[in-house]
């Protein structure tokens, strides 16, 4: 396989903390879910990525991944984003993969021909990193890899900065990529005002997510 996509998933009901003077626990579940459907549904529409793994101890992730003809393995005992990612990328080296993706699963506006560019302009025959920063610019949303093992993620404040540090490290060519809808993740309720205008603003996509945000918008 030449390309797989990894995302680190987190318990549902640990997810999205921070949006929680503005939303229940229960409906912070219920966004994660559906954010979490439309970005496996987007890379199952991309033509580039050959594979999806979701690496989660959240058993409706597990069974989301396996309803959108993606695979699931558990979180390994370290806790965290970090060990979570690496061993996507151990299990996508044992499947043969010459490329990763790592995506997060709060990118809802995900757009499959963006995921496909993105890809497009990172050659699996070259040693590469790709970073994609989030819309402030100093994390990082997504990272491709060639080989998988180029790198290893180190998500967090400041990840873009540490991520051009490893890559020039392992000697290893560098490109920052900005792809709009990968900018998009959801933490705080700015973020998610954000969201909302950018979906407003383009028709299709999202559609679980969208779904969601409408109902909301009618309490």
């Amino acid at each position: 396989m030449s390309t797989i996509a990894v995302l680190p998933v987190k318990r549902f009901d640990d997810a999205k903390q921070r949006l929680g003077d503005a939303l229940r626990s229960g409906t912070r579940r219920a966004l994660a879910e559906a954010m979490l459907t439309d970005v496996l549904t987007a890379l199952r529409r991309s033509r580039r990525v050959d594979a999806v793994v979701v690496v989660t101890s959240e058993n409706g992730a597990d069974a989301l991944a396996r309803a959108h003809d993606a695979s699931a393995i558990r979180d390994p005992s370290e806790p965290g984003h970090n060990p979570a990612a690496r061993e996507g990328v151990r299990w996508a080296v044992e499947r043969g993969a010459r490329r990763v993706l790592l995506v997060p699963g709060d990118c809802p506006a995900l757009d499959p021909t963006e995921v496909d560019d993105l890809l497009l302009a990172h050659p699996h025959d070259e040693a590469r990193v790709t970073i994609v920063p989030d819309r402030h610019g100093t994390g990082t949303n997504a990272l491709v890899l060639c080989p998988p093992e180029a790198i290893a993620p180190s998500f967090g404040p400041g990840s873009r900065e540490r991520h051009e540090a490893l890559a020039r490290d392992a000697g290893a060519e560098c490109r920052i990529a900005e792809p709009p809808s990968l900018a998009l993740d959801i933490d705080t309720v700015e973020d998610l005002n954000v969201l909302r205008a950018a979906l407003d603003a383009r028709t299709g996509g999202a559609a679980h997510t969208r779904g969601l945000l409408a109902r909301l918008g009618r309490r």
